[in-house]
């Protein structure tokens, strides 16, 4: 387990990038964050240009896979038979819905507290929580297993490599491919490697054409798995628009075709058409964007396509099971919790507001659930508070309304639907970014 990297400084006022935000005494609130990574201070910590970063997590949210293709943070994939982080999928799971008390109600614990890990709900209905970082920046090599049917946790074999702020994509065949991240050092990464449930070991495979961390990756119908933009170097200001693709049949990666904008804290969103829907973001001016664009796998080309009507980063973007895309929360242009919500048609192409979350936040997360409804949990409020509310979203009635809340207040979790149709929250953070070891389970 490796240490990360930071610099510590007393808070004074210092221009980030192009001076899109400045961290001083009275910004305390909200420069704990910036587009999910790009910045991260704490009560002692100050901003300072080139700093390596080390402290926001994306967060995963996991959905159903669609019946016509394998897809998977706003960060990774699965097959058919498993749920994934970012690119949402259509279909409902059609395994035996599990009954009881609605609401959340705590698991067993993980053997680390950690956030900035990933977690990918396996073929036989397992989860895989790996890497990460724990309350003193360290940087975790190791993984673990949640089994549902005993709600416990157990070790598994460690990564080749002690990463945080990776993707985990579960390919067709069952295996894993984490990808990218931050090593100990701050550095962005360009290894992956492969977990196989079979063996429970890790394997290196093919590297990257660039490190990249908060980088966002969505498996495609065929199976290859797109990776595109995130952080060249672990730095704010080296954002990437390049992507390419991995072949589990060859084990390498090999370059495609570039985004039309550098983003970093976007999301990725595999449509029901097999195209990806990338949306907001932030640049090299660390300034959130309304951009959206689409990669087409047939031309491995990206084209822009209708904006969101407003700015958003660390948003959490979900496909319904009419083929909409649900955008929620984040941070906006004025660096506060936003509490809006717009829907992306791919039939149009275009984006129109719907009904606002009942709480501004970001970084919390969003999962699809086995009725069609979308489960918002946790996250930050602009103060720098984390939140143990959550609430769901009714794409019949465009409207969210509150539920109850979690047990604990966390950030920068992970949120994982299983075969049964509960969903596991694990691990994140407090708002001093404490790591926690808890999870709980919510029951629609």
């Amino acid at each position: 387990m490796a240490t990360l990297s930071r610099t510590t400084r007393p808070f004074g006022s210092r221009v980030i990038g192009s001076g899109s935000l400045r961290c001083g005494p009275s910004h305390r609130a909200t420069c704990l964050s910036l587009a999910a990574g790009l910045l991260a201070v704490s009560a002692l910590a100050g901003c300072g240009g080139g700093t390596k970063l080390p402290v926001i997590a994306p967060i995963v949210s996991e959905q159903p896979a669609a019946p016509t293709a394998n897809t998977q943070p706003g960060q990774s994939a699965a097959a058919p038979t498993a749920n994934m982080p970012s690119g949402a999928t259509a279909a409902a799971p059609t395994a035996t819905l599990a009954h009881g008390p609605t609401g959340f109600s705590a698991t067993g614990s993980m053997a680390n507290a950690r956030f900035g890990h990933t977690a990918t709900l396996l073929a036989d209905g397992r989860v895989l929580i790996a890497g990460g970082l724990s309350s003193d920046f360290r940087v975790f090599a190791s993984a673990e297993l949640y089994d549902p049917s005993s709600g416990t946790f157990s070790a598994t074999g460690s990564m080749t490599q002690a990463r945080a702020y990776a993707t985990a994509t579960l390919l067709p065949d069952g295996r894993v491919i984490i990808v990218g991240g931050q090593d100990g050092n701050g550095d962005s990464l360009a290894s992956a490697e492969l977990y196989d449930p079979a063996t429970g070991k890790f394997s290196p495979t093919g590297s990257m054409t660039a490190a990249r961390s908060w980088d966002t990756t969505t498996l495609l119908p065929d199976g290859r798995v797109l990776v595109a933009g995130g952080q060249a170097n672990g730095d704010a200001d080296a954002v990437l628009a390049s992507a390419e693709l991995y072949d589990p049949a060859t084990g390498k990666f090999s370059p495609t075709g570039s985004m039309t904008a550098a983003l970093s804290s976007h999301t990725a969103t595999l449509l029901s058409d097999g195209r990806v829907l990338i949306a907001g973001g932030v640049s090299t001016d660390l300034e959130a964007l309304a951009s959206a664009e689409l990669y087409d796998p047939a031309t491995g080309k990206f084209s822009p396509t209708g904006s969101m009507t407003a700015a958003f980063s660390s948003h959490t973007a979900t496909l319904l099971s009419d083929g909409r895309v649900l955008i929620a929360g984040g941070i906006g242009t004025d660096l506060e919790a936003l509490s809006s919500a717009e829907l992306y048609d791919p039939a149009t192409g275009k984006f129109s507001p719907t009904g606002s979350m009942t709480t501004a936040r970001y970084s919390q997360s969003a999962t699809l659930l086995s009725d069609g409804r979308v489960l918002i949990a946790g996250g930050k409020d602009t103060s720098d508070n984390s939140l143990s509310s959550a609430e769901q979203y009714d794409p019949a009635s465009g409207t969210f309304s509150s539920t109850g809340p979690m047990t604990t207040a966390r950030s920068f979790h992970t949120a994982t639907l299983l075969s049964d149709g509960r969903v596991l929250i694990a691990g994140g953070g407090n708002q001093t970014l404490a790591a926690f070891a808890s999870a709980e389970l919510y029951q629609p």
